[in-house]
């Protein structure tokens, strides 16, 4: 999946406000040809935001949905079809955004909230060829894959690479936090897998307002007034490593795509708007102590069983019973 010579897009953003985003975004993609370099008339869209969780509204824990927004009102004027899906641990996609604010782009954009089924992918990695990726994300024409700036206390930061485990289906998550969290080193390594196979045709990070310390939910705000925009999804988590002034090594992710030689080296990355180094933050919050991976076996048996509940009362004949 590397690319030769992957660039990467940074600026300095810093409002949300819809025109002053819009004409950020435009500088941000003008790199790469606009949205029209990536998204063509008639083609289905997923936007996958971070939609962690409905509880921390104001702790940007999510990414903010006047960024999906605009993105999504670009992919429209190309004449793409949009549509927004994630797979949350516990919760719907549907209910975490509506929680985050949601409900009047939503509305506005007649934008479909689609909730992920799993389907075997094959990989290329014989030890991940087993991977349960969603098909829609899998089937889309594009993936604009939409993460947040968030601190980590598993994995130290979630970046690009880690938003696509969201492509992976709830009751999955729990499982491959018990079959590979022991190991972050496997860990980082299924997340690259992941990464690879979903393949996003672009990635847009929101680190406008960023979520630092005990995240990815328990920490805090930050302003960091950074866009981040790549075709090369370990490209930009590598770049924006630089920004934050994060060791590689201490992000299993982008250790292991470097591993893998997924990554590219730092001096081989283009920066067509702005260097790591002109937007660089001081002192950004890592977590307090890293927690371990894994879910313990009680939780997967109680995230699997509440999947299948869920999905009993929606579809009891279809999946359970005869049509």
């Amino acid at each position: 999946m590397q690319t030769q010579n992957p660039s990467v897009s940074l600026i300095k953003a810093t409002s949300y406000e819809r025109e002053a985003l819009r004409e950020s975004l435009v500088t941000l993609l003008e790199p790469f040809g606009g949205i029209a370099g990536f998204v063509k008339k008639g083609d289905r869209v997923l936007l996958k935001p971070n939609l962690l969780t409905g509880s921390r509204p104001t702790k940007e824990c999510t990414t903010r949905p006047e960024l999906v927004y605009e993105v999504a009102q670009m992919v429209i004027e190309v004449g793409g079809q949009p549509f927004l899906g994630d797979s949350p641990a516990f919760g719907s996609a549907k209910g975490v955004a509506l929680a985050n604010g949601y409900q009047p782009l939503l509305q506005e954009l007649n934008l479909p909230i689609i909730e992920f089924h799993g389907k075997r992918y094959q990989t290329v990695s014989e030890d991940f060829n087993h991977l349960l990726l969603c098909k829609e994300a899998m089937e889309a024409d594009v993936v604009i894959n939409l993460p947040k700036v968030k601190s980590h206390a598993q994995l130290t930061l979630t970046l690009g690479v880690k938003n696509l485990f969201g492509c992976v289906p709830g009751k999955m998550k729990a499982w491959w936090h018990m079959e590979a969290g022991k190991d972050a080193t496997r860990f980082g390594e299924m997340l690259v897998e992941t990464a690879k196979a979903i393949n996003p045709n672009l990635t847009i990070l929101d680190g406008i307002i960023g979520h630092e310390g005990n995240g990815p939910s328990g920490g805090e705000p930050r302003n960091l007034g950074v866009l981040a925009a790549a075709a090369d999804v370990f490209a930009l988590d590598r770049a924006m490593l630089e920004v934050l002034q994060v060791p590689p090594h201490q992000v299993p992710t982008v250790a292991a795509s470097q591993r893998l030689g997924v990554c590219p080296e730092l001096d081989n990355i283009q920066f067509p708007n702005l260097s790591p180094d002109l937007l660089q933050i001081e002192d950004w919050l890592l977590p307090d102590k890293l927690m371990p991976i894994d879910f313990a076996m009680p939780r997967v048996i109680k995230s699997t069983f509440k999947h299948l509940y869920i999905r009993f009362l929606k579809e009891p004949m279809s999946v359970y019973g005869k049509r």
